[in-house]
């Protein structure tokens, strides 16, 4: 495996388990903070927005270079 395929595959695979581990913790203090339905969706939607940004780069890095 060279360098660039390991590098590809790493940054994958850790930025995903990033991603999910970030989302517990939005979980987590939602539920800790007794913050109801509506507000955990603004937590997620709030905290979660950059999360989104960084998977909507990769999918138009991914499509534009095709």
């Amino acid at each position: 495996m060279d360098e660039e395929t390991f590098t590809t595959l790493s940054t994958s695979i850790l930025c995903t388990g990033l991603i999910l581990y970030m989302g517990f913790i939005i979980y987590n203090l939602a539920k800790e903070s007794k913050a109801g339905k509506y507000g955990t969706l603004v937590l997620f939607f709030t905290l979660g927005f950059g999360m989104v940004g960084f998977i909507a780069k990769t999918i138009l890095t991914e499509v534009l270079q095709k």
